[in-house]
């Protein structure tokens, strides 16, 4: 895959650490220009400069995807820095472990506020660009195994995952005249300081017992025996960012390990 994103510039959000950090390895590793875009500006540093140190060209933003003038300012900030934006990947995400029937709507909105708003936003504006540019371009959204089914744990992320879902398929259909592809992909239970958080809010409900019980009972329906690490998605991930998928949009690509057969 690696002349296939070669010097293609690539926004990837949420991506100080977790998923979204392996993504961005990955793509500089074969040669693209990594924009890494997080709320957590000394961090999103951090994995920028170790990018950097492995002979990658990476340079951190600091940004809050919910906003529209921080998304927009993150684009200029690309744009200026690299001369373009050939690639928006659009995963930055928050979730959280609530029961059902216990989920506020405070919990509800900040949960979509991120998730799902955030993704149409961060959708739109890259599209703008790459409008302006004229060569087309690619959008990748993160979705998940949780927007294919509802969990009952996870309602309100699970509803904000679908919403991801549906601004895919709507924007695949929006901005295909422009040359424009947008996809998604659906990881699973990945290994990352999100499922630490989640292991936590397992213990704190009193659902779990002990620390690891819930990723581990979380996963019993994977078919290939194991959870996820992020260097697991990022063979489909840089696919997507590739010349190799110019003819896929509109899709979901679950890498999940066989957790939700669609």
């Amino acid at each position: 895959m690696s002349g296939l994103v070669n010097n293609k510039v690539v926004i990837v959000t949420g991506a100080a650490r977790g998923i979204g950090a392996g993504i961005a390895a990955d793509l500089a590793e074969k040669g693209a220009h990594v924009v890494i875009a997080d709320l957590n500006a000394d961090a999103a540093r951090q994995t920028a400069s170790k990018i950097s140190g492995s002979g990658g060209s990476a340079i951190a933003v600091a940004v809050d995807v919910s906003s529209r003038k921080g998304v927009k300012a993150l684009i200029d900030e690309t744009v200026s820095h690299f001369g373009r934006l050939d690639v928006m990947f659009n995963n930055a995400g928050i979730s959280q472990t609530c029961p059902f029937l216990e989920v506020t709507e405070e919990d509800f909105d900040r949960i979509m506020k991120i998730n799902g708003l955030g993704v149409l936003i961060g959708t739109q504006e890259a599209a703008k660009q790459m409008i302006a540019q004229g060569q087309g371009g690619k959008i990748i959204n993160t979705a998940s195994v949780a927007g294919k089914q509802g969990y009952p744990l996870f309602a309100h992320y699970c509803a904000s995952k679908f919403a991801v879902v549906a601004i895919t398929q709507a924007a695949a259909r929006a901005l295909a005249e422009h040359k424009i592809t947008v996809n998604c992909f659906g990881p699973g239970v990945v290994k990352t300081e999100l499922w630490e958080q989640l292991d936590r809010e397992f213990m704190e409900h009193g659902l779990t017992e002990k620390p690891e019980q819930a990723i581990n009972e979380f996963s019993q329906s994977i078919l290939l025996g194991r959870v996820s690490l992020p260097k697991d998605i990022a063979g489909v991930t840089t696919f997507l960012a590739s010349d190799a998928s110019d003819y896929v949009t509109g899709q979901t690509v679950m890498v999940d390990g066989g957790m939700v057969l669609i």
